[in-house]
């Protein structure tokens, strides 16, 4: 006996599509329930029904849930470098041109701040900003020869020193501010290299000069030494001395094998060697 399924077409589909929109559901909601954060990277929470951004906590590398609504805004914070080249003035008014690198990076305790109150272009809100402003500062300080050498190194520290008092209330960490490179106008350059050079050469000469005195003194007192000791020998070479040294001599000489004639009572009593063979 045979049975015909009299259930209409429509009634199938709607029977099966209810769990396939649940499972859909499902897989969006989860989807969007789960953040990853990279290595290197750190997170901030936004809760659009909830008050917003978390600035009380930071959210680490790894896997995390969240509730779909929310959103996870990532942030790099490991060390950066920036890079900046700025037209400054010198104290009296000349144009230099100088390049920066910056390494930085954001407060890992202070992220939530820093996006609610600085955002994600922080860097060009921010790092860029102090840094030109605090090398402005600076260089105006200094003349282009102290800048191109001499304090190069201490206008270096002084640019880090103005930069980090500006960048430690931004919520970001500065490591360092190194110079990469001045460019004066061609003609004073000219002029500050010129006048190295010459400073270096009388450097040079002065070296010498010194140099020679310290021989000529050297000399002298070696010449003196010499005297002195003559002096003292000359002092101490007594007439019985002398006689007492010409004994020995004719007492070694006559212990030797070798012919000669030794006349005993020569000049001051000391021997004289007539001859030899």
């Amino acid at each position: 006996m045979d049975f015909q399924n009299n259930t209409p077409p429509e009634i199938n589909v709607r029977k099966y599509l209810l769990p396939v929109a649940v499972i859909v559901i499902l897989l969006i909601f989860l989807f969007n329930s789960t953040v990853t954060i990279e290595s290197g990277n750190a997170g901030v929470m936004y809760r659009p029904f909830s008050g917003g951004v978390d600035i009380k906590n930071t959210y680490g590398e790894g896997f995390h849930l969240i509730a779909p609504w929310n959103k996870m805004i990532k942030y790099e914070v490991r060390q950066q470098e920036g890079y900046e080249k700025m037209t400054v003035l010198s104290s009296n008014g000349l144009d230099i041109i100088l390049e920066a690198s910056i390494w930085f990076q954001a407060k890992f305790e202070q992220l939530g701040e820093l996006h609610q109150k600085r955002g994600e272009l922080y860097i060009d809100r921010v790092i860029k900003p102090a840094i030109r402003s605090a090398t402005r500062s600076v260089v105006g300080r200094y003349t282009p020869e102290q800048i191109y050498s001499s304090k190069r190194d201490a206008i270096q520290e002084e640019i880090y020193i103005e930069t980090k008092k500006i960048l430690d209330k931004q919520y970001v960490q500065l490591n360092e501010v190194l110079i990469r490179d001045v460019t004066l106008p061609p003609t004073i350059k000219g002029a500050i290299e010129r006048k190295l050079k010459q400073e270096q050469e009388a450097l040079e000469y002065e070296f010498r000069i010194e140099k020679a005195k310290q021989e000529a003194e050297r000399q002298r007192i070696d010449a003196e030494g010499k005297a002195r000791a003559n002096r003292i020998l000359s002092a101490s070479l007594t007439d019985k001395i002398l006689k007492e040294k010409g004994i020995e001599a004719t007492k070694e000489l006559a212990k030797s094998e070798n012919s000669k004639v030794v006349v005993v009572g020569g000049k001051d009593g000391l021997p004289l060697i007539l001859g030899d063979k």
